[in-house]
C-alpha cells in the first residue's frame, strides 16, 4: 500500500460536479492499493498517517502529529500511485489491485483514521475526481507500508 500524504490548510474532492468530501487543517491522504495489500496494511497506514509528526511545534520543528493538532483527514483512492514507469513512456498499472479488492481497503484506511479519533471524509471510489488543496508548507511525504 502506498500513500502520498500532504499537509493541508484545506482540501476538497468533487465527483460529477458534486462536493463529496473535504477537510480543514490536516492531511490529504492519496491511497494506492496493490495486489498483496491487506486490512492490516490499511490499519498500519492509517496509524502511520495519524502519528506522522509533520506539524510544527512552538519552535517551528516538525514535532506534532495529526492527533496532536486535532486535525482532519481527506482520504482519496488513487490507483495511479502504483504506476510502473520502468519501461517506455506509458505507465503500467498492473501492480494496482482490482477495484473489488482496493475499495474495501481504501475504506478501511478511512475507518481506521476515524477509530483513532480523526474526523475523516473520503472521495468517491472509482469516480473521476477533482481534488483541490492548499498544501501547507508545502509538506508532501510518501508512505509505503
Amino acid at each position: 500500500m502506498r500513500a502520498v500524504v500532504q499537509r493541508v490548510s484545506n482540501a476538497t474532492v468533487h465527483a460529477d460536479g458534486e462536493l463529496v468530501g473535504s477537510c480543514g487543517r490536516g492531511l490529504l491522504v492519496l491511497v494506492g492499493v496493490g495486489h498483496d495489500d491487506t486490512p492490516e496494511a490499511a490499519e498500519r497506514l492509517a496509524g502511520k498517517a495519524a502519528r506522522l509528526r509533520v506539524f510544527e511545534n512552538d519552535e517551528g520543528r516538525f514535532d506534532r502529529s495529526l492527533l496532536d493538532v486535532a486535525g482532519e483527514a481527506l482520504v482519496v483512492s488513487q490507483f495511479t500511485l502504483l504506476a510502473d514507469t520502468s519501461k517506455g513512456n506509458r505507465p503500467s498499472f498492473t501492480g494496482a489491485a482490482p477495484p473489488e479488492q482496493a475499495q474495501p481497503l481504501v475504506e478501511a484506511v478511512a475507518a481506521a483514521l476515524r477509530s483513532l479519533g480523526v474526523p475523516t471524509e473520503t472521495g468517491r471510489f472509482g469516480a473521476r475526481m477533482a481534488v483541490g488543496l492548499v498544501n501547507d508548507g508545502p509538506v508532501t511525504i510518501v508512505l509505503d507500508v
